[in-house]
């Protein structure tokens, strides 16, 4: 008797699983095809929740962590890429999720990330600007061309700042190759330009910006954001 007591124990456990992780791929799939909804993707966006069990979550309606892929996202004609949103503290009531409404979705912080390649910050960039790469927290720029009769041919070190345009990009140093040394001052008129990426899909000003190999990555935090209000937050 002990013998099939343990087997039906083990048996029920394993339904319990089967069935926690069933339902967490079903909410999972609902919450993506909200955010396709909402934000007009084509693509359905992979969303995880996080925490076991699934099911006593999904039952109170409360995430303690959901993390959406959407990957690209383009705002104002600039495309950047990897574009993450960790919601945290997320109320869902099982009655809206599985009929596929966002109305009374909400999350008590959501983090919105992604990485805007260089290639994409160049074609923003002034004509002179030939390569940009990363230097410590800025920017390291090589140049070559002229301005007012001055001829450029050096690397300029320039700071990355977000500001309700986009990104603000401005050289706070400059060097040359054996030619004449230009004034910063200069080169500030001629080598400042603004990326006009200044939210992501958070609806939230970008606050966060690391220069890394792959670009600058960026991110971006707002509170209490309900998922059916994201599309009209948008700039």
């Amino acid at each position: 008797m002990r013998k099939v007591l343990l087997v039906l124990l083990v048996l029920v456990a394993v339904a319990v699983v089967a069935a926690d992780r069933l339902g967490v791929r079903v909410a999972e799939d609902k919450i993506g095809e909200q955010v396709a909804a909402q934000y007009n993707l084509q693509q359905q966006p992979d969303v995880t929740i996080h925490g076991i069990p699934f099911l006593t979550q999904a039952i109170g309606g409360e995430y303690k962590h959901i993390e959406v892929a959407i990957g690209d996202w383009t705002e104002q004609g600039v495309t950047v890429t990897g574009v993450k949103v960790d919601m945290r503290g997320v109320d869902a009531p099982l009655s809206e999720v599985t009929k596929g409404s966002a109305a009374n979705v909400t999350a008590r912080t959501a983090t919105a990330s992604a990485v805007i390649p260089y290639d994409v910050i160049q074609k923003e960039a002034p004509k002179e600007v030939k390569r940009i790469g990363p230097k410590g927290d800025d920017l390291s720029v090589e140049m070559t061309g002229a301005v007012l009769g001055f001829q450029l041919n050096g690397t300029a070190v320039v700071e990355v700042k977000p500001t309700a345009k986009g990104i603000a990009i401005t050289p706070v140093s400059v060097g040359s190759n054996g030619a004449a040394q230009i004034p910063l001052a200069l080169v500030k008129r001629q080598l400042t330009w603004t990326v006009p990426v200044a939210d992501l899909p958070v609806g939230s000003r970008i606050s966060e910006i690391t220069p890394t190999a792959d670009g600058l990555r960026v991110a971006a935090t707002a509170e209490n954001v309900r998922l059916n209000d994201l599309q009209q937050q948008q700039k």
